[in-house]
């Protein structure tokens, strides 16, 4: 390992501590015992071994952009049309009164989410743009004008509301950028509802190296036909003094809005010759210091899934990526 590298490793571990870098180890460490030991697998998130003897970051690995498994048809098991008939019927009468939920997706004009209710914060957004949606409209946008506002399209139980953000010592932090959405003034406007935001460390980390890679995804359209970014909030586990793991994390305000740990970005930009191209970021929600080159934050796609318990375009097959994280692949 080179010196830039151990720098960049060293870095990062002094910022987030076990929290992350023992998370990333422990799933390079599975990873590793799967593929030489498959009878002897371990699916540990942290382990509780020296995180310095364990790969640091920047990290390589696969992304496991796949698809749910299903039959060779994709669709329901074809077992005949009178057990099809009697499966739907026997499901309408379990589920007569409703199901307790799957009213998660939401579509706004120029953003698509993903909504956790129960901790208040979305599981995703979805982003895409190019270089002339970037452009902005002087004349028909005015941020100043854009105001936070409680999203009305999620039930009244789940909002958060600006009154758990006041007072609680963390900003109403943007997954989906304002500054991505500058062609019309609604699509601004709707960047600023509360269901597009997390509880976000400020100074630091909102308003310094959060925004520092929101400007970088930017900048990736000047370069590429296409960019698509999915930004969401992880909660890592860490293992304290008891040697045990735990997840911890505060939660603010009447509503209880939980404040991430950390938040990731995967991204997937086009080609002019329409490669594609993927990047993957991981930041611990601390104050991070601005000489701290993004790179840093670098990590296997794969390791985010896992995380995250999502898969990031998984309509992209493994195979029709030319990079990851910066590294070619073919």
């Amino acid at each position: 390992m080179n010196s830039a590298s151990s720098k960049a490793i060293f870095g990062l571990t002094a910022l987030t501590g076990a929290s992350f870098v023992g998370w990333v180890a422990g799933v390079q460490y599975s990873l590793r015992t799967r593929n030489l030991h498959p009878a002897k697998r371990d699916d540990r998130l942290v382990v509780s071994e020296n995180v310095r003897s364990m790969p640091g970051l920047p990290l390589f690995g696969t992304v496991s952009a796949a698809s749910p498994i299903l039959p060779s048809n994709g669709d329901v098991p074809e077992m005949g049309s009178k057990f099809s008939t009697v499966t739907a019927s026997r499901i309408s009468q379990i589920m007569k009164y409703g199901f307790p939920g799957h009213d998660t997706i939401r579509s706004y004009e120029d953003f698509v989410l993903s909504y956790d209710r129960r901790n208040r914060v979305a599981h995703w957004v979805f982003e895409h743009f190019n270089k002339e949606m970037l452009r902005s409209n002087e004349n028909a946008v005015d941020r100043s004008k854009c105001e936070f506002k409680p999203d009305e399209s999620i039930h009244p139980y789940f909002r958060s509301q600006n009154t758990d953000y006041k007072g609680s010592g963390y900003d109403r932090g943007h997954l989906a950028a304002a500054g991505n959405h500058k062609r019309h003034q609604t699509h601004v406007q709707q960047t600023f509802l509360l269901s597009n935001m997390a509880p976000q460390v400020g100074p630091g980390f909102n308003r310094n190296s959060w925004n520092r890679l929101e400007k970088y995804v930017r900048r990736l359209a000047d370069a590429y036909k296409e960019v698509y970014v999915c930004t969401g909030p992880l909660y890592l586990p860490k293992i304290e003094s008891d040697g045990k793991k735990y997840v911890r994390y505060e939660v603010i305000g009447s509503n209880h809005v939980a404040v991430p740990t950390h938040f990731y970005k995967i991204v997937v930009c086009e080609t002019h010759r329409s490669e594609l191209e993927m990047e993957a970021f991981v930041m611990p929600n601390v104050p991070i210091d601005d000489a701290t080159p993004l790179q840093n934050f670098r990590v296997p796609p794969d390791t985010v899934e896992r995380a995250a318990g999502l898969l990031f375009f998984d309509n992209i097959s493994r195979d029709k990526l030319t990079r990851i994280n910066g590294k070619k692949l073919k």
